[in-house]
């Protein structure tokens, strides 16, 4: 069932989540029903019994779940992850790239205990409490994953984890492989979370963004995942997890050895990673002028307009 499978998968794509630590661990909201739906609207009728069969050719199963279910579920979430789905449709049917951008657990430097097990032929010791005070620095990990090459992009930073830090790896990508990779390219379309150093709350990232897209002179539209929906962003589930796996049991002495482990991380489909140190500090507690907000060259979308925007050069139509 090759044409089937392909189905599949497109069909399971837009509703797939999965832990960031752990590559095995994937799972739907679809139901065999559901499956046979998709699958049969896309013009190849089939019946929930050979779904059934995909499925376990695929390795789903009914499993018990463990407590990790979010806290709450946003009214328009269903509404949101429909609409990014149409806007990967879209861009993967033209010349522009799609990035899911995210920034990975914080670490500290030292010789702190990390979850894992390696070959080793004695047992590595480790302090037995994580105190900041004795660590050597901190180490913040912040990814692009482009969908359509399979490929990751990881930023080690060393300060804190701010907008501009956020903008400056996308700034990197595009400069060093975007342009190369998309010379025909006129959008770039972000897939992020909702908080953190891209908040959907807050100008401070699209004040940010928007320098950026006037260095580059190309449109980026954001589409942000609802409250709640962060595992289904693909960088949690197609590239941070892989890294944990490259990672596990190793402690991070220096920020040499993150940087060598991190770019070992590989998977059979193909996936490759560049890790870049960027050294920069950068400031916390910034605010954004009524007056940057005002020159904003921004266009939100009329459907859920908090989450879906482009900010385009200033001075272009």
């Amino acid at each position: 069932m090759p044409h089937l499978a392909d189905t599949f998968r497109v069909v399971l794509e837009d509703h797939t989540a999965g832990s960031p630590v752990a590559e095995e661990i994937i799972w739907t909201d679809l139901t065999a029903r559901d499956i046979a739906a998709g699958i049969t609207a896309s013009g190849s009728p089939v019946s929930v019994h050979i779904v059934e069969q995909l499925l376990e050719a695929h390795d789903y199963h009914r499993r018990k779940a463990q407590k990790a279910l979010p806290l709450d579920e946003h009214q328009d979430r269903d509404a949101q992850f429909q609409n990014i789905a149409r806007l990967k449709s879209e861009y993967r049917d033209s010349l522009n790239p799609v990035l899911s951008i995210d920034t990975k657990k914080r670490e500290l430097l030292g010789t702190f205990y990390r979850p894992g097990r390696l070959l080793t032929r004695r047992t590595r010791r480790a302090f037995d409490h994580d105190f900041p005070s004795y660590a050597e620095g901190v180490v913040i990990p912040h990814g692009l994953y482009d969908l359509r090459l399979n490929r990751g992009y990881l930023h080690l930073g060393t300060s804190h984890d701010t907008s501009a830090f956020a903008c400056d790896c996308l700034k990197d990508w595009w400069w060093r492989f975007g342009q190369q990779q998309y010379p025909q390219a006129t959008s770039l379309l972000l897939l992020c979370d909702g908080g953190g150093s891209n908040s959907a709350n807050t100008y401070l990232f699209k004040a940010d963004l928007q320098e950026l897209v006037n260095e580059i002179g190309m449109e980026v539209r954001v589409a942000h995942y609802p409250p709640y929906a962060s595992k289904y962003n693909p960088i949690e589930h197609r590239l941070f997890c892989h890294v944990t796996r490259a990672c596990q049991g190793m402690l991070f002495e220096s920020l040499a050895v993150v940087k060598q482990l991190m770019e070992k991380t590989r998977t059979s489909t193909g996936l490759r990673v560049v890790v870049d140190v960027v050294a920069k500090v950068y400031a916390t507690g910034r605010k954004v002028s009524e007056s940057v907000k005002t020159a904003l060259h921004l266009i939100r979308d009329l459907v859920l307009p908090k989450w879906n925007y482009r900010i385009l050069p200033q001075g272009r139509c």
